[in-house]
């Protein structure tokens, strides 16, 4: 991180730009093994497991509308971390709750948003020890943070950055379509298909920003090319393959790995998820998907395309 003040407006740089530069030359600790830039951190606590560290926040006018049911808001914001925590070939365990929110906000509201998060924590075996409230000024956008530990067996954590060169990269479910069907507010994590892939995987990640976005930043980390088949895809009815790519929120899981028996065993273990080749990671360069994709900071959310 530069000592310098920058003048510039984080509108202007886009949201991979302003994470880069503020990541860089963070400290960390021997017992870290993988910071900034992944899914989870991974830190080394001793014993079996290795502690997975996430946080993630959802606002009001970005992730969700203001008139969304408040259990809706709460099960995406717990899920969301959920999901990260899969991505890592790990499980959630504990979750801390900070809630801003405008002092005209209702009670109901608030308790509603609450039984969302209870609903999901214990869905997927997670307890809820703690948080913060704040106030915010009147007309303030809502914002719900939560930050979490998770748990990953010391031989079975899946990073974005240890994809090889020919391995096949892979989705679960289908893609396109989250925000329109209101899916990205009831999806559910692929926890326990996480961590049966984690076996398997050799590089893995959660789709939130969209294919284009996502897909290169897997094979930027794993140091690789990509190619993809787009006629591959598994859409969901009515979605097209630019939905598939630019819409984001689908919270599928994308890993690179290679084919073989376990793909069948996957299919015989999850019948109902499907898992679909789209692509391989390649030796060339970046391969290039063309501008879109959810991104912070930028006016629209999305960049023009």
């Amino acid at each position: 991180m530069s000592d310098a003040p920058s003048q510039e407006q984080l509108e202007s740089l886009g949201e991979e730009e302003v994470v880069r530069r503020l990541v860089a030359g963070l400290p960390m600790g021997k017992n870290v093994l993988v910071g900034a830039g992944d899914d989870c951190a991974v830190v080394d606590v001793g014993g079996d497991d290795l502690l997975l560290l996430k946080t993630d926040a959802v606002v009001a006018g970005v992730h969700f509308l203001p008139e969304t049911e408040p259990e809706r808001v709460g099960w995406k914001a717990a899920a969301r971390v959920v999901s990260d925590f899969a991505a890592m070939g790990g499980s959630a365990h504990e979750l801390m709750v900070t809630l801003a929110a405008s002092g005209n906000e209702s009670m109901a509201w608030v308790e509603g948003l609450y039984r969302g998060l209870v609903k999901c924590a214990e869905r997927y075996g997670a307890s809820i020890v703690g948080g913060e409230t704040v106030s915010l000024p009147d007309g303030g956008a809502t914002l719900i943070s939560i930050s979490g530990t998770g748990r990953v067996p010391r031989n079975g954590v899946v990073t974005r950055g240890s994809g090889r060169v020919d391995d096949d990269l892979w989705v679960t479910g289908r893609l396109g379509g989250s925000f329109e069907s209101e899916r990205h507010l009831d999806f559910l994590p692929r926890a326990e298909e996480g961590k049966w892939l984690g076996k398997y995987a050799h590089a893995m990640m959660d789709l939130s920003d969209g294919l284009r976005r996502d897909l290169p930043r897997l094979a930027r980390a794993s140091g690789c090319g990509f190619v993809l088949e787009e006629e591959c895809l598994p859409l969901h009815d009515g979605c097209t393959v630019e939905q598939a790519l630019g819409d984001g929120e689908d919270m599928e899981l994308l890993l690179a790995a290679p084919a073989g028996d376990w793909v069948a065993e996957f299919q015989r273990v999850f019948p109902t998820v499907g898992l679909t080749r789209i692509g391989r990671l390649t030796a060339e360069g970046e391969g290039d998907l063309g501008s879109g994709g959810w991104q912070h900071f930028n006016r629209k959310g999305k960049e023009s395309k």
